[in-house]
């Protein structure tokens, strides 16, 4: 992740801001505010506020009008409870706001979450940077035969070479008719005094996936722990996995507490079914239950084995 100097310039400006405040703030998240946090290759994220502590969860289930005492491991009991039973409004209570940058396809795939505030760079008023995502070697994966959702086997030589420099060359092609239809570089200056170009809303159709974009996404605390929980699975795509992986260090130094809950609660746990339950409760009392006397489907049994013994995958 490379910075132009004028955004680093913005940043230090910010940073070197401090203000008076009457309301809670948290010292670990003020330590990294506004810093940017690198994802995938050009991407990022940075906190650019929040409202809220662990105790605004807890002082908005308990509906009181002051802290009272400070008791830590009362507020961590509370606070566990709540997770543990599915609350969600003292959650909502808690509001965080993120500038991201990130590739067009996973902004695709993050907006399909709809219970926060976007606003995003627009294509049509300004013009991108020549920066686009090109995966790492480690990362560039054939279709997976049994997920059509999935990636199987890594690419290796010769395949992978082509792969990525097809990748490299359609992406600079690309940004190179871009800047040719829109007369114009990232700084304004006309490249052609004989030609007007053409208007930004059009050029940009010429884009790929892979270019970045940024926006600002403001969420609630409840909606962005559903956000980690989907997307940091392991199942997810790597790439927005990259960015709520990043999103997981920042509610640790926000909300320690609900952090460490929701860890166990949601990322750690697994639910199960009513069926899950009585073959679970069937080995405890010491049965022997296997496929064909489970009730369950062929898809279902594999996942709950995975569950109990994730080295365990057969039937």
């Amino acid at each position: 992740m490379k910075l132009r100097p004028e955004q680093q310039a913005e940043i230090d400006a910010l940073r070197s801001q401090s203000f008076q405040t009457r309301r809670a703030t948290v010292p670990a998240l003020e330590e990294i505010l506004y810093k940017p946090l690198p994802v995938l290759d050009h991407g990022f994220v940075r906190v650019i506020d929040y409202m809220g502590d662990d105790s605004a969860i807890v002082q908005a289930a308990r509906v009181s009008y002051g802290r009272g005492t400070k008791r830590v491991r009362q507020d961590a009991g509370l606070i566990r409870y709540l997770m543990r039973n599915w609350h969600t409004t003292p959650f909502e209570m808690c509001e965080i706001k993120y500038h991201v940058k990130l590739p067009i396809f996973v902004a695709r795939q993050w907006i399909r979450h709809r219970t926060a505030n976007v606003n995003e760079y627009s294509a049509r008023y300004s013009i991108l940077d020549r920066e686009f995502y090109v995966p790492a070697p480690e990362h560039l994966a054939a279709q997976s035969k049994s997920n059509r959702q999935g990636r199987g086997e890594v690419l290796t030589g010769d395949e992978a070479a082509s792969v990525m420099r097809l990748l490299q060359e359609d992406a600079s092609r690309a940004y190179d008719h871009y800047e040719d239809m829109l007369n114009e570089d990232t700084e304004g200056n006309v490249l052609d005094a004989g030609r007007s170009g053409l208007a930004r809303e059009l050029a940009r159709m010429n884009l790929s996936l892979n270019f970045y974009t940024q926006w600002y996404w403001k969420v609630d605390l409840h909606n962005l722990m559903h956000f980690l929980w989907l997307r940091s699975d392991d199942h997810a795509q790597y790439e927005i996995r990259a960015y709520a992986k990043t999103m997981l260090q920042t509610l640790k130094l926000w909300l320690p507490l609900t952090h460490d809950a929701f860890m166990d609660y949601r990322i750690g746990a697994k639910p199960l079914s009513s069926k899950g339950w009585a073959v679970v409760r069937k080995m405890i009392a010491g049965e022997r239950v296997d496929f064909k006397s489970s009730g369950m489907s062929r898809a279902e049994w594999r996942e709950l084995k995975q569950a109990l013994n994730p080295d365990d995958s057969e039937d």
